[in-house]
């Protein structure tokens, strides 16, 4: 056994989304390294916790023994210095940030100026800082001050898979992502409307509970619009790789993604990306591979869908691209290799 760490998680660690599942692979992955992963649950609520999620949290922390390895899920990490603070002389803290707080999309100017003192401050707290992409990287350290030396980047891993065979008949436009403003699925929507001469089915996958309102709003569009019969919206699935296998192009309007790993998935799977240039995606997404445009211009995204429609050729070549490009990324356990390192440089 290499030592034991507690890996503090707000919610749901069973929650359908990016940054639960990569929480749940590298807890798997560093048990299988040799460390003793212990799950140290958090209330609900995060990143905007009331006092009674904050004292539930600062609770669960006391818990511990002195000398602790702590990691803490992003999520609640930044939302919570006080707490963090309380315990940092005692406990040897590493934060998890899957993407800043305060880049999320639809908070309001001052709610994203108070997320982004809270994550500042916490962050002082941490021994060391793991993000999952080197953008997000490169953001802490512009923006939040964090030095360079506190810094270390595991990103995510991706399962190897075979080409995808496609549709067969009628091209499919496959979205994954929860019903979220940052998911940006009415920009996507929109664009759709623009291309109804053109050939194509879409399904967007994601859960449909984690905003209510967005998700709402996503259904009155698609049925105004008159793409009731061409749009599907199914909901959150446990296994998505049939999803991808029947898929011939992937398209994600999101806004900003601190890795993006559905982008990830489906480059494994070879499939060309259509996507927007915010956070993380670039760096992901190979430009041989798929097209990105400005995040929120429906227009744009409009065209880079019709192209790859329009033109089956240079659309299998961008699928070839894109399954080369997937195969080259890391596997999860180089990923709890990452991290594993950088819990061990906290301990030193």
């Amino acid at each position: 056994m290499i030592g034991t760490l507690h890996f503090a998680i707000p919610g749901d660690l069973a929650t359908r989304s990016g940054g639960y599942g990569y929480d749940r692979r590298v807890i798997a992955e560093l048990r299988a390294l040799g460390w003793q992963v212990v799950h140290l649950p958090l209330p609900c609520g995060f990143p905007r916790p009331d006092a009674a999620a904050l004292a539930g949290a600062a609770q669960a922390l006391a818990g511990l023994p002195d000398g602790a390895l702590v990691l803490v899920d992003g999520l609640a990490f930044g939302a919570m210095p006080d707490v963090v603070a309380a315990e940092a002389e005692r406990l040897v803290f590493v934060a998890l940030v899957h993407h800043p707080l305060s880049l999320e999309t639809g908070l309001d100017a001052a709610t994203a100026v108070a997320l982004a003192g809270s994550e500042k401050l916490a962050l002082c707290f941490a021994r060391q800082i793991v993000t999952t992409s080197p953008a997000t990287a490169r953001e802490l350290v512009a923006h939040f001050g964090v030095a360079e030396a506190r810094l270390s980047v595991a990103v995510p891993g991706t399962e190897a898979a075979a080409k995808a065979p496609g549709s067969g008949e009628v091209p499919v436009i496959l979205a994954i992502g929860s019903l979220i403003a940052r998911k940006e699925h009415a920009t996507l929507v929109a664009a759709l409307a623009r291309i109804e001469d053109l050939a194509w089915r879409c399904r967007i996958v994601g859960d449909d509970g984690a905003d209510p309102a967005i998700a709402a709003a996503l259904r009155s569009r698609i049925a105004d619009l008159g793409l009731g019969d061409r749009v599907t919206l199914c909901g959150a699935i446990a296994e998505t790789g049939p999803e991808y296998a029947g898929a011939d192009i992937f398209a994600l309007a999101s806004r900003y993604e601190g890795y993006g790993m559905v982008f990830a998935e489906a480059l494994a799977h070879g499939l060309p990306v259509v996507g927007c240039a915010g956070g993380a995606v670039p760096d992901v997404v190979p430009s041989e591979a798929g097209t990105l445009v400005a995040p929120g211009d429906a227009v744009a995204f409009s065209e880079a869908l019709r192209m790859m429609l329009a033109d089956p050729e240079r659309r299998h070549t961008m699928a070839a691209a894109a399954h080369s490009a997937g195969q080259a990324l890391p596997s999860w356990r180089q990923t709890a290799d990452s991290l594993s390192r950088t819990l061990k440089k906290a301990m030193a």
